[in-house]
């Protein structure tokens, strides 16, 4: 017990479990009175202090036990079990009500937007809510260290700023200046202010009256000043008691009074040394000088709890983190002052090995009875990664941190609808929503995800017009080639369509009020994924959301833009954490940093130990200036580095730590914890546990890799085709397992949803354009440029397309129609455009379109060929490739029924690539004497002849292998190399 007249202040070393060791304590000083300790009031810092002191006494007691009442007073509204102390309902004055956080934000963000709209710079109303949440952040800090708002136009340093500072200084003060208005006109005042004067109030009863009985305030390191005035009556009462977490007794005085705060100190003055506020004693140093007591005041908590390290550890964490300034004390330290027993690291490749090394570590933890374990890590994917893992061994783990909203099933639902609505259902967007998992997730699921299947193959390649009448039109309009594939995904967009047609139709009415719009998105996603998307824990949040901007909407922003709607919820639901309902094994538990304050397991595991992650990068303060928060007493950016290194050590006093980092993330190299470092650099190398490493590297990893063999598929004779395009016998000379896998296999390549124009897609465009000059204008050249400029004429043509493709499109068109025009003058006519022919050849069956066939003036027929980029090399045909033209001339004399009456004479392609300084250019793989490396003409369709029949003996009609890339340099096209695994075969032997 402390002296007569002294303060009660304790504190438990970090070596110590904090919760347990409180509750021993707490229930030695009530002598075993069950009632006495059920009296006591325990003022902590939030609820998971509330929580892990509470298992501390169930933990202590051994038996059944009467829990004293526990108050996180550190949480913005200490909640009803002290209502009656805090807030008394006779109180003479009361306290005016709280504004609700989410009408605060919404007032700000109109505010914002209101300032930004006079200042020349409007924001839409997404941006607005963004704004305001920096705003309301630095203006609770003002609170909290009660700073007035006006306290900013008495400084007279504004006019020294940059002008990005003095801008975002006039946009605060005038939001400052209005708020109190806004507050009063509510008769409401901010959350932090309340809470601040309802702990003054409290603080000034018991000091006028104290309380009997048992109050202790413990593992409070908040040194906001109303919350400073309460600890010191607590310490003064008779019954008080006030327990620091972790305050460094034994840490020499001269580094303690290097911490600071110094007396006169302002940024940018050199001769008044700066505080230390990255360091982790700091916050605890300034809550002791604001209660007004010196350290020497406060004793050692006697007792122990359940999870304690060694004394050794303590000492040693506290010479770890020493001022810089005075480290270099390390090298004369003894062994056993810088030993950090039973603490170990393991260092892994990738995050995803980490993830791996730790879910082992925690499963050998389940499987010694008895054992407790647990991962603290701010880095939530590695945390979700940690769960995925343990879950496939049956071990269900909770995340104390939760998962933001945003994240879940019902967060990802309601922002799918409002992006697909705002892009006007573009197809990525469109079908994102549409194959979400709680869409129709009854008993039709499996036809509905059938229906969106038929409706993703309809939408590969280039995006049709905007909205649903969009797909309408796509649906009816397609290419002939996707016509089964449209029939049966017709009956399904019917379905859906009527589900998103009322949501289509008030999005196309423009901007509207946040509740309309939030009436419209509930309504629209109960039609789509009915009743359970608002199940479970993050759906009821999703549901609270929405009924609080519904109701709160209005006194934001007056007006919100389409496509504001989903960054805005995007916004706000990543600031709402989902924590799952306990039911995850006992033994253990995933914490972020908030909720790892005065936890402890026999196994603590620092996980994702990266600077940037630990500690995290200052969060910036985009309205008040370094040197005005300095002014005005705020704290720096960078004294959260210092309660985040208080976490660290605190971590370090279980009884078995360790120490996890990955050497590379997503983005690079991955530079470790200046923590880590620390504790490398006092100890001269922490050990290295390469069993786990080596366990998270072999655990998926069992199997020497065996590269593939270049593949050489041979099926049976009857399962070879029999018939064949002419566009295909490229395909089958010179790489004949791509012919296997598209025409026997029958894998096809799939364009991309809402894709780029693909060349085959300009080509098929360029086509139909001819043809329909050919049939229909009767080689006008005035129509074909007019239908060339028609195709650009939809408003939802790719913009890159229009800007650049055009141009060269209409110049290419006008050189076809002059040559075309030339050709006539000659005696040269177009006698057939995109023509379908066939005929036997070596006992396959050999198709073929033409895309035009002319007829001279002597009768001879010239086939025609156009290309929308280069033309097919005259050394291609020469060495037996690109034999397509010679092809077409074989069926154009053997097909009677297209009754042509005439010898093939003349191959040509028609190229629309660039040519010198024109686009546009004929070429042609014979010549009539065969020179200039060309094929003489009267031996074209002979050696095309010769070169297709060895094929289909060969392929077709024979049993030879298809092999992989035969000929590689004529293989072209790149579609089956992964199925053919090209990369690992490719240049052995």
């Amino acid at each position: 017990m402390r002296a007569r007249g002294g303060p009660a202040l304790f504190t438990i070393p970090a070596h110590r479990a904090f919760a347990d060791a409180l509750a021993a304590g707490l229930i030695r000083r009530t002598g075993g009175d069950m009632m006495a300790l059920a009296r006591a009031l325990i003022l902590l810092p939030n609820q998971r202090a509330v929580r892990a002191l509470t298992d501390a006494f169930v933990r202590a007691s051994g038996a059944g036990l009467l829990l004293p009442r526990m108050v996180a007073i550190g949480d913005a509204d200490p909640g009803e079990r002290i209502g009656a102390a805090v807030d008394p309902a006779d109180d003479p004055e009361p306290t005016p009500p709280a504004i609700a956080p989410l009408a605060r934000r919404m007032i700000l963000a109109r505010l914002v937007g209101e300032a930004r709209a006079r200042s020349g710079d409007p924001v839409d109303a997404a941006e607005a809510l963004r704004l305001a949440g920096s705003i309301a952040t630095t203006l609770d800090q003002l609170l909290v260290e009660e700073v007035a708002p006006d306290a900013l136009s008495a400084l007279d340093i504004a006019v020294e700023l940059q002008g990005h500072w003095q801008r975002a200084l006039a946009l605060f003060d005038d939001v400052m200046r209005r708020w109190p208005g806004e507050l009063a006109r509510r008769g409401e005042i901010d959350l932090a202010d309340r809470r601040a004067r309802l702990l003054g109030k409290l603080a000034a009863r018991w000091r006028a009256q104290p309380p009997t009985g048992l109050i202790c305030a413990a593992g409070i390191s908040s040194a906001a000043p109303a919350l400073t005035r309460l600890l010191r009556v607590v310490a003064e009462l008779p019954g008080g008691l006030v327990v620091f977490p972790d305050l460094a007794l034994s840490m020499p005085e001269e580094e303690w009074l290097a911490l600071g705060p110094h007396p006169g100190a302002v940024l940018g003055d050199r001769r008044v040394p700066r505080p230390i506020e990255t360091h982790p004693q700091y916050q605890l140093k300034l809550l002791l000088e604001r209660m007004g007591y010196n350290r020497a005041e406060i004793a050692v908590w006697r007792d122990g709890g359940g999870h304690d390290a060694t004394a050794v550890r303590g000492r040693a964490i506290a010479q770890a983190f020493a001022p810089a300034a005075f480290t270099g004390k390390w090298t004369s330290l003894s062994a056993e002052a810088r030993r950090l027993s039973d603490v170990r690291v393991v260092e892994l490749a990738t995050p995803a090995e980490e993830a791996q090394a730790i879910a082992l570590a925690m499963r050998e933890v389940v499987e010694t009875p008895g054992r407790t374990g647990a991962l603290v890590t701010p880095d939530r994917a590695l945390a979700r990664r940690v769960a995925a893992h343990l879950a496939r061994w049956g071990i269900a783990v909770d995340d104390s941190a939760g998962t933001p909203l945003a994240l879940t099933p019902p967060g990802t639902a309601l922002l799918a609808l409002a992006e697909a609505a705002a892009q006007d259902f573009a197809p990525l967007a469109l079908l994102a929503l549409l194959k979400h998992p709680l869409a129709n997730g009854g008993d039709e699921r499996l036809a509905w995800l059938e229906g969106v299947r038929a409706l993703d193959l309809t939408l590969r390649g280039p995006r049709p017009a905007p909205g649903l009448g969009g797909i309408d039109q796509h649906l009816r309009e397609g290419d002939d080639r996707s016509a089964r594939v449209r029939a049966a995904a017709a009956p399904f967009w019917t379905q859906a369509r009527a589900l998103l047609d009322p949501i289509a139709s008030g999005f196309a009415a423009g901007e509207q009020a946040l509740p309309v719009w939030i009436a419209l998105l509930r309504d629209g996603a109960t039609a789509l994924c009915g009743e359970a998307l608002w199940s479970g824990v993050a759906g009821r949040a999703a549901a609270d959301l929405l009924a609080a901007l519904e109701e709160e909407g209005g006194h934001g922003p007056p007006q919100v833009a389409p496509a504001a709607l989903a960054p805005l919820l995007r916004l706000l639901m990543q600031e709402i954490a989902i924590r799952p309902p306990q039911g995850g094994h006992p033994r253990l538990a995933i914490y972020g940093l908030i909720e790892a304050r005065l936890q402890t397991a026999d196994l603590m595991i620092v996980g994702g130990l990266n600077e940037a992650i630990w500690p995290g990068e200052p969060v910036p303060d985009p309205w008040l200036a370094p040197r005005i928060r300095a002014e005005l007493g705020l704290p720096g950016l960078d004294r959260r580095v210092g309660l985040v290194a208080h976490d660290f050590a605190s971590a370090l006093g279980a009884p078995t730590v360790l120490l996890s980092r990955a050497r590379r993330d997503a983005d690079g190299p991955g530079i470790a914890s200046r923590f880590l470092l620390r504790l490398e650099a006092m100890t001269g190398g922490l050990p290295r546990d390469h069993r786990l490493a080596a366990w998270a590297r072999g655990l998926d990893d069992q199997f020497p890799p065996q590269p593939a063999c270049r593949p050489a598929p041979n099926p049976a004779r009857a399962l070879r085709p029999r018939q064949i395009s002419v566009t295909r016998v490229d395909t089958l000379l010179a790489d004949p397992f791509a012919y296997y896998a598209g025409q026997i296999l029958k894998l096809n390549p799939l364009d991309a949803v809402d894709a780029d124009p693909t060349p085959a897609w300009r080509g098929s465009a360029v086509h139909a354009i001819l043809q329909q000059w050919a049939e229909q204008d009767d080689f006008d050249p005035a129509a074909l440029v007019a239908r060339a400029r028609a195709l650009f004429a939809n408003a939802h043509q790719h913009a890159v397309l229009r800007a650049l493709w055009q141009p060269r499109l209409i110049e290419s068109i006008n050189w076809i129609a002059d040559e075309t025009a030339a050709n006539a003058e000659q005696g040269r006519r177009v006698i057939a455009v995109e023509q379908q022919g066939e005929a036997e050849v070596a006992g396959v069956r050999l198709r073929g379109r033409f895309d035009r066939i002319d007829r001279c003036a002597d009768g001879s027929l010239v086939i025609v060929d156009y290309k929308t980029g280069q033309a097919p090399a005259t050394a291609a045909a020469v060495a037996g490739f690109s034999l397509q033209l010679g092809l077409l001339g074989l069926i154009a004399e053997r097909d009677a029924t297209l009754g042509l009456n005439g010898p093939v004479t003349g191959f040509e392609y028609w190229s629309l690539a660039k040519n010198a300084d024109q686009f546009g250019k004929i070429t042609s793989p014979v010549s009539p004497t065969g020179t200039r490396k060309t094929i003489p003409t009267a031996e074209f369709l002979p050696k095309a002849l010769a070169r297709f029949a060895d094929a289909a003996a060969e392929w077709l009609v024979g049993d030879a292998p298809f092999t992989a890339k035969l000929h590689p340099k004529y293989a072209r096209y790149a579609d089956y190399d992964q199925l053919m695994r090209f990369d690992e075969w490719n240049g052995r032997g």
